[in-house]
């Protein structure tokens, strides 16, 4: 070993330094791999440099850190000049000789600089070695000063001593470090486990959508106190307290959340480009066994997501996708018994109505009211003699007993194709002008056709001043009640079409004799007078004779039309019996009933084809006299007739 790196310090005789001398210094510990020694190293020097060490250093003299290629990576300077002129890459470091198999003193060898005060720089270097005996690094200690050198050199193992006492403590540091973050990470994942046990009890024992979707978003804050979560259904959601979203189909490949959805798995989108943990944005499904049926949309600024946690969300997401979809099954099992139930109440309701159509529409009219909630509704009947559709019903009283052409507004557009429309907001979508819409300021709008034997017999229509108000179970539910509101329409007419045959004469199209009596009977019991008007053709029997019983059968409706429009609606026309016709006018008295016989009379002469006359008795009543029934009244106009036969026919007796 050169002479110039011998002290004659005792310290410089121990087996030790002498050892440290001969070999350098070696790094072995279970806690650090052999890549992690050279930054403990830099560390701990950097820690020894900043204690104040360049203070205790003599002048002209300096501690150097290097690597295996010798340049320096930090140093303790006291040196005038940069030291980096002095231990540059064109000096050279020789090792010394040594009998040791493993030498391990480097001297610098530097020319003396022409513009040096020094006689000669002097510098040792030895090396930091790892368990596989490769060098990782190099202690130097350089002076320009020749008698400092000789005493200094011995604080090479001082510092390298303490360097290594300083990686070994930085290696325990980082290894308790990595326990902590070991146990932190075991707790974060016992704790997910427990999250996941938790929230699959609570999940499936819900039933409640909103509790699902609920518990779901506090079961991701519990683990991730800091993500926001977003909620995008593809189905309607009335919820008020959930930050629901409606799903974007528009940016398939932009939109993570979409691709999800439509990929049915999860998708990770760091806002950063490393390879290990990363914050950013995750895409996850609600899946069913039935399809998907949403999207958690979670964006994450400040937990850094690892692998281990998108499996924790997309199992929780799996599982919550799974309790959804239980939970909207009973959802829609109870709509649907509740739709049944209130299709049987309506259904039962409409049967015990009267079966009189006006009722049956504004009993209809005020039920969809109530049960979708709307401003408005409407509903119109097809006249096809007219062809036109009119406004039976509503709560618009503008819109009542208007018509409209079979092709106008939205009640025309069902009724051309009949079939069911929904309109989510008529501000956005007015292609089709509408009178209902226009005049009440809605935005949403369901109509269905009323169909009896695939003919249009009527339009629903139902409306709201909110966009997007009715929901598509609304729709379906409209389609379903306005078949039963057909129904009821049907039968409505058809027990009217009854009763009309049971009380009209089907060859003149007059009242029956029975429905005479009944209303002439009813209206004295409330009516302060009246009067009865019976009607004979004259020479009936010749005429049948003579022209044959079909014609015979024209006069009877002739004279029949003629009695009909020569007096008032609320006047009851009947055939008395053969030829013989009657006419009740409630609240008339004698004179003005003679007038109106005679108005009969002369027009029966003029507008029959065979012409025939008539002869007509006049009864009537009124308050003051004593009560008369209606068989007196009807008894005094047919001897009032009989005396208007006997005396010449073709005139007009008074009972």
């Amino acid at each position: 070993m050169s002479e110039n790196l011998r002290c004659q310090n005792p310290i410089f005789h121990t087996k030790h330094f002498e050892d440290f001398l001969r070999r350098g210094l070696f790094l072995s510990s279970d806690n650090v791999s052999a890549v992690q020694y050279l930054p403990f190293i830099q560390q701990a020097f950097a820690g020894w440099r900043s204690q104040g060490a360049e203070e205790l250093l003599p002048s002209e003299s300096c501690f150097l850190l290097m690597n295996t290629d010798f340049n320096p990576i930090d140093s303790c300077s006291n040196l005038q000049t940069e030291f980096t002129d002095l231990v540059r890459p064109s000096a050279c470091w020789e090792r010394v000789s040594s009998s040791d198999a493993v030498p391990a003193i480097l001297e610098l060898v530097s020319e003396r600089s022409e513009t040096s005060t020094h006689l000669e720089t002097r510098g040792v270097a030895v090396p930091f070695w790892n368990e596989q005996s490769t060098p990782i690094g190099y202690l130097g200690f350089v002076s320009l000063t020749v008698s400092e050198f000789s005493k200094l050199v011995s604080s090479l193992y001082t510092i390298a001593e303490s360097l290594k006492s300083s990686v070994y403590l930085l290696a325990e540091r980082r290894k308790y470090e990595q326990l902590v973050r070991h146990n932190q990470q075991s707790e974060r994942e016992s704790k997910k486990q427990e999250v996941l046990f938790e929230a699959s009890k609570k999940l499936h024992a819900k039933i409640d959508v909103d509790s699902v979707l609920t518990e779901v978003i506090e079961s991701i804050h519990s683990v991730y106190p800091n993500i926001e979560v977003d909620l995008l259904l593809s189905q309607d959601s009335h919820s008020t307290s959930l930050p629901v979203k409606p799903l974007n189909f528009q940016s398939l490949e932009d939109d993570i959340s979409t691709r999800a959805f439509m990929e049915g798995h999860v998708i990770f989108e760091p806002t950063s480009d490393t390879d290990g943990p990363s914050y950013g944005n995750i895409a996850v499904p609600l899946s069913g066994k039935q399809g998907v049926y949403g999207v958690l949309y979670l964006h994450s600024a400040y937990d850094l997501i690892h692998s281990t946690d998108l499996q924790f969300i997309s199992v929780l997401a799996d599982t919550a996708g799974s309790a959804f979809e239980n939970a909207k099954l009973y959802e829609q099992s109870n709509l649907l018994i509740n739709e049944l139930r209130l299709i049987n109440e309506i259904t039962k309701q409409l049967n015990q109505q009267s079966l009189r159509l006006n009722e049956i529409f504004n009993f209809a009219s005020s039920e969809l009211l109530s049960i979708f909630g709307a401003d408005y509704c409407c509903i119109l009947q097809t006249d096809k003699n007219e062809e036109k559709l009119v406004v039976q019903a509503t709560n618009l009283p503008a819109m009542y007993h208007e018509t409209f052409t079979l092709d106008e507004g939205f009640s025309g557009l069902i009724y051309t194709t009949k079939e069911p429309i929904i309109i989510s907001d008529y501000w956005q979508n007015n292609k089709v002008s509408s009178t209902l819409m226009d005049r009440s300021q809605s935005r949403s709008l369901i109509g269905s056709p009323i169909l009896v034997n695939g003919e249009v017999v009527g339009v629903i229509l139902v409306v709201h001043s909110k966009p997007n108000f009715f929901s598509y179970d609304n729709y379906k539910l409209l389609q379903v009640l306005s078949g039963h509101i057909g129904l009821a329409m049907t039968n409505a007419s058809l027990h009217a079409e009854v009763k009309r045959m049971v009380i009209t004469d089907n060859l003149t199209g007059l009242y029956a004799r029975h429905y005479l009596d009944e209303q002439a009977n009813l209206m004295q019991k409330k009516d302060f007078c009246g009067s009865l008007i019976v009607v004979d053709i004259d020479n009936f029997k010749r005429v049948n004779d003579t022209y044959g019983h079909q014609i015979g059968d024209k006069i009877l409706i002739q004279v029949s039309h003629i009695i009909k429009t020569s007096i008032r609606d609320t006047d009851i026309a009947a055939r008395w019996g053969g030829e013989e016709l009657a006419v009740y006018l409630p609240q008339v008295a004698k004179d003005q009933t003679v007038r109106i016989a005679e108005r009969i009379r002369t027009r029966v002469i003029q507008e029959t084809n065979p012409q025939v006359t008539v002869s007509c008795g006049v009864s009537d009543w009124n308050w003051e006299e004593d009560k008369i029934s209606v068989e007196s009244l009807f008894y005094r106009a047919d001897m009032a007739l009989y005396q208007a036969k006997n005396n010449g026919r073709n005139q007009i007796q008074i009972g």
